[in-house]
């Protein structure tokens, strides 16, 4: 778009925000101030209309809702308003609702929020409608609705102003009714088991019951320093311990981590613990429960996401993680008798593994490449090594594995659960295994928790509990492809804000003083010395370097280094890339930047995923650290344009 289009939009957007803010004037100067309005009858809203039209032929009815259109043909026009139902329309005549009123509906913009009493009926063309004898304005719009919304493509915009994507695009409507239906449903069943929904803290002085980083902040009160919690685990089981026999809590929990497709930093879980029963049971009851809510919310067993069909009517396949890697990477662990021996068959099999892993991680990391990206039908992996498993009971025949499953759908882990440890003896053990951890450098290791381990020296009985990912939950069951589809609010960069403070520009500004432009020293900076090779021409010219647009950005699940890119290079948009640089930048960051690619390379695998291209980065040494940046271009270059 030119700037002098551009320019003369935003002229004729202010102008009309102008003459909304007169008309308001002109009505509060008349005794008419809508904003003065405290309430309205509504006595049934659209689709109740709709659904019922053959009893409600002929009836007064009176709804609410916000102006979609409007179209005035002298002494007669139509309407058409929206409630949290639906659209519905309204037929205003002069002759019903009297001449003034008449010149009052005629001024409303679109927007508007308005009341409308009146008789249900059909037009000639067989619309169902409101005949309206009274329109009452409730609410005056003081901004501009998109006429036609970018719902699909302005997904930013979409996340950053909810509440115009509820307004304009009625499948974001719909996702989150249901998301409230999904949710309604859960607790019937669970409540119908004999569960109790209970509240635990959020703030906590130790994060654990998990494998992530925290979000930390100071309590000025008691100057103490508290952590958010990233999992409900540990206060749930304490309330087994209290003789609570089955507990559930839905709620949220933080995770100070990156943000991607499948990943919010706030995101809603939730756990279930049940005593007297272990990973077997928790098995029947997520099979039960998941089939219980489709059919509820959905009127269906049987859900599409993404264009594949899942079956929930059916038994759910129940397989070992030894078994996965197995079936899937031709690997049998059982095999498998030494750390040594895992980490020589990730080499061979190109899987990336720290030092500080031993065997049982390797199978996990196995099990991630190969295995994972298969289960698309509801499946339970089962029996997990012990290394990544430090809350499980061990199996009594084969202590090197645990008493726990993962439940998979997509391709993505939909819940975690136990046959909870309840040896205060061996939790004080896994917690030590824990801290060395923390002390190698891993910030996800849990630390030490004394009153978690005096309440299960105080006794708790066998227990089965279980972790479920809502979100991923209502992701699949409304056929959403990203976590922020089925958040309200999700977490976004304040636009225009400071990475590092989150101030925005102009509070920045006001806050430190102006500065000069940086002057950059590199007398300590090394680069890698150029190639004394040379490569001709033609060699050269075989490379295909493209600008590329960043469609989406993700973290690669389990590594800390690899980042998923999205591309679209001018013929195709879902070139997939890998990356390397998970260190130097966050997902969202890179969203909707151009960069530059070689296109023309051949796949190569990593973590599973074919990587198609390499994009190009400079990299350099400071003060003996990796420095890296991202070649980024200006925006204006279009996908696919070529570099010579």
């Amino acid at each position: 778009m030119g700037e002098q289009q551009k320019k003369g939009q935003e002229q004729d957007v202010n102008q009309l925000r102008k003459v909304r803010r007169e008309k308001l004037a002109d009505l509060q100067a008349n005794g008419k101030n809508p904003f003065e309005i405290t309430k309205y009858d509504v006595t049934c809203h659209a689709m109740d209309v709709k659904e019922n039209y053959e009893e409600m032929e002929g009836k007064q009815v009176s709804l609410a809702g916000r102006v979609m259109q409007k179209r005035v043909m002298g002494k007669a026009s139509f309407c058409n308003i929206l409630d949290q139902s639906g659209n519905i329309q309204s037929y205003v005549a002069r002759d019903s609702v009297g001449e003034e009123a008449y010149k009052d509906f005629k001024k409303l913009d679109i927007g508007d929020i308005v009341g409308i009493e009146g008789e249900v009926f059909k037009t000639k063309t067989g619309e169902i409608s409101i005949h309206a004898s009274a329109v009452k304005l409730l609410s005056k719009s003081l901004q501009i609705l998109p006429e036609k919304y970018h719902g699909l493509t302005n997904t930013d915009m979409r996340y950053r102003q909810r509440y115009v994507d509820l307004i304009m695009n009625p499948d974001a409507r719909d996702t989150f009714i249901k998301r409230s239906k999904i949710l309604s449903s859960i607790r019937r069943y669970l409540d119908g088991q004999g569960f109790l929904e209970v509240e635990t803290p959020m703030l906590v002085s130790n994060a654990g019951g998990a494998a992530a980083r925290p979000f930390e902040t100071h309590f000025n009160a008691l100057n103490e320093d508290f952590k958010l919690r990233i999992s409900l685990e540990l206060y749930l089981k304490r309330l087994i311990v209290g003789g609570l026999e089955r507990v559930y809590e839905i709620g949220r929990v933080f995770r100070n981590e990156g943000l991607d497709t499948r990943h919010n930093p706030e995101f809603t879980l939730m756990e279930l613990y049940q005593a007297y029963t272990d990973y077997n049971g928790m098995m029947d009851l997520t099979e039960n429960l998941y089939r219980h809510v489709a059919q509820e919310v959905l009127g269906t067993t049987t859900i599409t996401y993404n264009g594949v069909e899942m079956d929930l009517g059916k038994p759910f396949e129940r397989i070992t993680m030894v078994d996965a890697v197995k079936k899937y990477a031709g690997v049998d662990w059982n095999e498998v008798k030494t750390t040594e021996d895992a980490k020589k068959l990730a080499d061979e099999h190109h899987v990336e593994y720290e030092e500080r892993h031993k065997k049982g991680d390797i199978l996990s990391l196995f099990f991630e490449e190969f295995a994972e990206e298969h289960l698309i039908q509801p499946t339970f992996v089962t029996d997990h090594p012990i290394e990544i498993s430090p809350l499980t009971k061990k199996k009594p025949e084969n202590p090197e594995y645990v008493e726990r499953f993962e439940f998979f759908m997509n391709g993505w882990e939909m819940a975690n659960a136990y046959s909870e440890l309840n040896d205060p003896i061996d939790q004080r053990e896994r917690f030590k295994a824990q801290e060395e951890l923390l002390a190698q450098g891993d910030e996800e290791a849990n630390t030490t928790d004394e009153d978690f381990l005096n309440a299960l020296e105080i006794g708790m009985p066998p227990t089965g509990g279980i972790g479920f990912g809502i979100d991923r939950m209502c992701m699949l069951l409304t056929d959403s492809a990203a976590i922020r589809d089925v958040l309200l609010f999700p977490t976004m960069k304040t636009i225009g804000g400071d990475a590092k403070s989150g101030k925005s520009d102009k509070a920045a500004a006001k806050a430190e003083p102006a500065k000069t432009a940086e002057k950059i020293d590199f007398s300590n900076v090394k680069v890698e010395p150029l190639f004394e090779d040379m490569v001709d021409f033609e060699t050269f010219s075989k490379s295909d370097y493209r600008a590329v647009k960043i469609l989406e950005c993700e973290a690669v699940p389990k590594s800390k280094k690899l980042l998923k890119f999205v591309l679209d290079d001018g013929v195709r948009k879902n070139r997939v890339i890998l990356s390397g640089i998970h260190e130097y930048y966050e997902p969202e960051e890179l969203v909707g930047k151009t960069g530059i690619a070689i296109v023309n390379l051949p796949p190569r695998k990593m973590m599973g995923i074919d990587s198609e291209g390499m994009l190009i980065s400079a990299v350099h040494e400071e003060d003996g650290h990796e420095g890296l940046n991202l070649l980024l271009v200006d925006d204006r270059i279009p996908a696919g344009a070529k570099l010579y």
